[in-house]
């Protein structure tokens, strides 16, 4: 689950990004509404949920959520800001947000409320992915392989082993290219490394192989990767 954060505060917004991906959230903070639309815009990077603070150079995320909703863009948003009144709320949800969080708040708290807007969003994320062969639990991180005999084994995952396994059972069979998968797994402002995703594959490979999930991730020569969960490429 990937999530644009657009706060300008250094604090709040470092304590924010680390407990989103300590909640296996994948998450691209900017500080600039002009920065965070020129995110939305991009076709390489689909998100989950925006979370917007109102006061911000650039574009404000009242603005931030008027554009988005002008092109029918229906992403859930929690408003982060300081305002409190009534009037700014009501100007908040009319502009498009879908949640409201006054400053200060609970780490907790925000937790609760993007798992509420997940529960409402027409993309909504259930506690597990199941594909063929394997099943993902969001709930413990970890993956069950039923074999031919229907003997299940379980796997805890590290958060990007997690993230490129669900990347691959949302698209299973479909051909995806190493950039598809850097572009939608690493943060936009991470710094490029000519082989993380083939790095990152390997790891992956190893895990599923030795707990008897065999190689369902193929490797296609010139084109990219593809997850084949037939019994056969186990």
């Amino acid at each position: 689950m990937r999530v644009l954060l657009v706060e300008d505060e250094p604090d709040l917004g470092a304590a924010i990004k680390r407990t989103l991906t300590q909640q296996k959230y994948l998450v691209d903070w900017v500080i600039d509404g002009t920065d965070a639309w020129a995110y939305l815009e991009s076709s390489w990077t689909q998100y989950t949920l925006a979370i917007f603070d109102w006061m911000l150079p650039g574009m404000s995320g009242l603005e931030l959520c008027k554009k988005l909703r002008y092109q029918k863009n229906p992403l859930p948003v929690l408003m982060l800001t300081a305002k409190d009144s009534m009037e700014d709320k009501v100007a908040g949800l009319d502009a498009g947000a879908d949640d409201y969080l006054v400053k200060p708040f609970g780490m907790a708290e925000l937790l609760a409320r993007l798992r509420a807007l997940q529960r409402r969003s027409p993309q909504f994320q259930p506690q597990q992915l199941t594909v063929g062969y394997l099943t993902l639990d969001y709930g413990s991180s970890t993956v069950v392989c039923q074999n031919a005999t229907g003997d299940k084994q379980a796997l805890s995952l590290t958060n990007k082993e997690f993230q490129l396994l669900e990347y691959f059972m949302k698209h299973p069979n479909q051909i995806v290219t190493t950039e598809q998968v850097r572009n939608q797994l690493w943060e936009v402002s991470a710094e490029p490394i000519s082989n993380v995703v083939a790095a990152q594959m390997r790891l992956l490979r190893r895990k599923l192989a030795s707990s008897g999930c065999g190689n369902p991730i193929e490797t296609l020569h010139g084109m990219g990767y593809r997850l084949n969960l037939t019994h056969e490429s186990k």
